[in-house]
């Protein structure tokens, strides 16, 4: 009986050990994904710390987001949708000046780089800086 109890507790080290090893690896993986991140730039912060904005990458995503709201495609994306409109969906602000972005039409998708300028009266211009659209897939 002890020596099940042994064997259990030895396992279950082990089953921890591996899961600190994994939780480490994750975390690694994290830091590295919000490394082109605006909100772990302080230099690029620098450039909104007069505007006082609590977040400056969630305001600038907002806005983006905001130019989705009026009918039809959205004005940024330079192709008209297939199935339905194409808006845009994921948002990732670089830097004080770049952000990444895709857009989809439910069935066809793509990504842009998108120029923007946060003004000191907080409106945003956004100007396409790239764009692709992605093939279709025959599944």
């Amino acid at each position: 009986m002890q020596k099940a109890l042994t064997t259990d507790v030895n396992q279950l080290q082990t089953e921890v050990e591996e899961l600190k090893d994994s939780l480490q690896t994750m975390h690694l993986k994290v830091l590295d994904m919000q490394y082109f991140t605006l909100e772990n730039n302080d230099d690029a912060l620098a450039y909104y710390e007069h505007l006082n904005l609590e977040n400056p990458s969630l305001y600038i995503q907002d806005k983006l987001l905001e130019t989705n709201e009026q009918k039809g495609d959205n004005p940024l994306i330079p192709y008209e949708g297939m199935e339905s409109d194409f808006k845009i969906n994921k948002i990732k602000v670089l830097n004080h000046k770049w952000i990444l972005a895709d857009f989809s039409d439910g069935k066809y998708w793509g990504d842009l780089i998108i120029k923007y300028e946060l003004k000191d009266d907080l409106s945003v211009d956004f100007t396409l800086a790239e764009h692709l659209l992605y093939a279709p897939q025959d599944y």
